[in-house]
Formats: C-alpha cells, sequence, structure tokens
C-alpha cells in the first residue's frame, strides 16, 4: 500500500510518516509544496528520511501559486470576516491538486494530511481531494491516532528521534507563505493574552519601523498589479517586493477571533504585509475605474467569494462562477495607486489612470457649466416620494384626515 502524506516537516506531519507507516503497514511517499516557505524548507529531506519516509518530492509552485490562486483572489478583494486576508485558505487547494498529482503518478491508492480534526485544514485537503478524484481515499491521521494534543505529539516525536521545531516553551503551531504567516494553538488561545513579541516573523512592530513614511507606486491592468514604482514584476517579484516592503513598515499584523467552519470560534494571528499593500493599492484603482453600480453589486458577493475560499470550496462550480464574474468587473481597473507607508499603516494618498470614471469638472464645488444643480431638486422628491407617502398613510390612519393633494408634490 502507498500513501502520499502533504509534508511540511513540522511536529504533525513529522510525526504521522512514522505513525502511518505502522498502522497501515505502507510505504509513506512524502510531497512538500514549495510555496515559499524560505529557511523552512532547509533539511527537509534528511528529516523525511530520519521520520521513515521513502522518497520526498518538493515542488517550487511559488509562480502558479501567486498568479493561479493569490492574484485572482486579490482581484475579488477577499476578506474574511473583516480582518483575514485568507494566506492559509488559498494555499490549500494547490497543495491538494499536486498531492492528488502526485498520487498518480506513484499510483498510490491514498493520501493523507496533517490537518487535525478540530480544523478548516481538514476540509480544505480532502474537498479539493475529492473534486478533483472522486475515488481516493483520503487518511487523517488526527481523526484516528490515539494522540489527543501536541504535547503528545512532541514527546512522541522526542521519543523516536524526529527533529521537530516545536516545543513546550513555544507549543503555537505556524504556517508560512509567500502570501502571509499564521499562528495559531498554545499560548494562544486565550483570546485575551497578547502574542509574545518574540513570535512575529515578517512584519516588524510598528513602533520599531522608520521614523518617515515611505511611499510606492503600485501600478495596475485589468484588476493585477504588474509593476512596482515604474518596474515591472512579474506575480512572484511583486509579492517578495512588497512583502519585504510591507514588513519594514510594520504592516499587516492581524489578530482575530474567527468562526471556524467546522462550528468553534478560533484565534489566529497573521501576518500579511504585501497581501495587506496590494488589497489597499487594488481598492483605489477601483474607486477611480469601477462604475457605481457594478462596483456595489460586486461588493455584495465579496463575502461569499471568501467565505467559499476559507471554507474550502476553491474547485466548487460556484466559486469558478462567482470568480467570472469577479474577473469582468476588473475589465477596466487598470491604473496606478499611490500609498504612504508609516509605522505600521498603508494609507492611500493618491490615484490616477487612463481609464479613470473621475472627472474633476463635474465633483468640483467650484463654478461648472456641466451639471445643473437644480436638477437635485426633482431627484431628490422622486427617491423621498416612498418615504413621504408611507408618512402620510400613517397621519391618514391616526387621524382620518385627508391629506392636502399638494403635500406629495
Amino acid at each position: 500500500m502507498k500513501i502520499v502524506l502533504a509534508y511540511s516537516g513540522g511536529l504533525d506531519t513529522s510525526v504521522a510518516i512514522g505513525w502511518l507507516k505502522e498502522a497501515y503497514n505502507a510505504e509513506v511517499i512524502a510531497f512538500c509544496a514549495d510555496l515559499g516557505q524560505g529557511e523552512e524548507l532547509g533539511g527537509l529531506r534528511a528529516k523525511a528520511k530520519k521520520a521513515g519516509a521513502s522518497k520526498l518530492y518538493i515542488e517550487d509552485l511559488r509562480e502558479e501559486f501567486v498568479r493561479e490562486y493569490i492574484f485572482p483572489m486579490l482581484r475579488a478583494n477577499a476578506v474574511y470576516e473583516g480582518a483575514y486576508l485568507l494566506g492559509t485558505s488559498i494555499a490549500r487547494p494547490l497543495i491538494a491538486k499536486k498531492l492528488i498529482e502526485i498520487a498518480g503518478r506513484e499510483k498510490a491508492e491514498c493520501v493523507a494530511h496533517g490537518a487535525t480534526g478540530k480544523g478548516n485544514d481538514q476540509v480544505r485537503f480532502e474537498l479539493t481531494s475529492y473534486a478533483l478524484k472522486p475515488d481516493i481515499r483520503i487518511i487523517a491521521p488526527w481523526r484516528e491516532w490515539p494522540f489527543k494534543s501536541r504535547q503528545a505529539l512532541i514527546e512522541y516525536a522526542s521519543g523516536h528521534g524526529i527533529p521537530v521545531t516545536a516545543t513546550k516553551e513555544k507549543p503555537y503551531s505556524t504556517d508560512r507563505n509567500i502570501f502571509h504567516i499564521s499562528y495559531e494553538g498554545g499560548i494562544l488561545e486565550d483570546p485575551w493574552a497578547a502574542p509574545p513579541p518574540d513570535m512575529y516573523t515578517l512584519a516588524l512592530p510598528p513602533e520599531k519601523a522608520k521614523g518617515r513614511p515611505e511611499y510606492i507606486e503600485v501600478e495596475y491592468e485589468n484588476g493585477n498589479a504588474v509593476a512596482l514604482d515604474g518596474r515591472r514584476l512579474s506575480p512572484l517579484e511583486m509579492m517578495i517586493a512588497l512583502n519585504r516592503i510591507g514588513g519594514r513598515n510594520g504592516i499587516g499584523r492581524v489578530d482575530l477571533v474567527e468562526n471556524r467552519y467546522v462550528g468553534m470560534k478560533s484565534r489566529g494571528v497573521y501576518e500579511t504585509p504585501g497581501g495587506t499593500v496590494l488589497h489597499a493599492a487594488h481598492r483605489a484603482v477601483e474607486s477611480i475605474t469601477m462604475d457605481r453600480e457594478a462596483l456595489h453589486m460586486r461588493d455584495a458577493l465579496i463575502p461569499k467569494y471568501a467565505e467559499l475560499v476559507y471554507n474550502g470550496f476553491w474547485f466548487s462550480p460556484e466559486r469558478q462562477l462567482l470568480q467570472k464574474l469577479m474577473d469582468e468587473a476588473q475589465e477596466n481597473v487598470t491604473g496606478t495607486a499611490r500609498l504612504k507607508l508609516y509605522k505600521g499603516s498603508c494609507l492611500v494618498v493618491g490615484r490616477k489612470s487612463p481609464k479613470s470614471l473621475y472627472h474633476p469638472e463635474l465633483a468640483t464645488f467650484e463654478e461648472e457649466a456641466i451639471y445643473n444643480q437644480k436638477d437635485a431638486e426633482g431627484f431628490i422628491k422622486l427617491n423621498a416620494l416612498r418615504l413621504r407617502v408611507k408618512n402620510l398613510a400613517r397621519v391618514k390612519k391616526r387621524t382620518g384626515a385627508k391629506p392636502a393633494r399638494r403635500s406629495i408634490r
């Protein structure tokens, strides 16, 4: 029996290799998606082999991740529950997609993952796997093995000579990719307790960021960021550059309690410096290029889109349908946003576009000859008609009196 395991090199998946071998008498093939974890990938082959894997696939998926997953999500302005930019959520469908591809290549009967039975990731991995290969068998060790906590896993790893980064002093779980890093569990499970200052990785504490503002310009074409300060960049290059710039300005830290798909609340701490900058810049260019009603209709669909990504329905027909609408709305979102980055804040201070719908001669408070202000009176009265009729009906019911005909002119 062959099992392909989504392997990160962290505590859960390192223990999972040995446990799967024993529990299923199986050959375990590890797969690690390089999504921008950086130094976390160092020594992974030796670690996977020591844990008992027969081989390890490492695939550099960073460009595909940004171009085909992060950028479509940014075009949709997806934010979950008003704060979370979905950095972990958006990585799971790509990992699962590649997991299924390797299972086919290796003729493996099963795939496995290290997600817990309480979290969202189990849903995301498995929905994608079933969507792409309906007959695949999925093994989730956390739903089967006897370990009840990460502390138990740390002890198991220590007893079996498996090197892991989690410790009893730092028991929280992390997940990093080119878009963000997340922290959850352990000492973060008390929603009143502040995160330890030495926990953060990507963004400086705002108070320690440099003492003068940094101004940048992000250029967009059809809703995609294509240039930074006049220099054309690939999607991956854009993310790398803005993570560095945003991080040194203390931008992108979020601490929230969110609603998991499985029904419980969970405290998560996130760092998304580049994504935070891109979200603000994109909104700025949209503000002068999108029609009002199209913008409002699209915005009404953002919570649903974000929910689909968060809950693992990336490959669902409804998310794909929504993506077409989101992308159609980006047809004229071409232009440049200028931002001021300073000690954790990301402020839009300018926007321009060759397709701008903003006309100074219409918006001005000074004299102009296009807009007749007298026209506003009829516009207001027509919009007020139903409000006035409702009130008149209330008066009539209370007094029995007939309103004067002229009162609703």
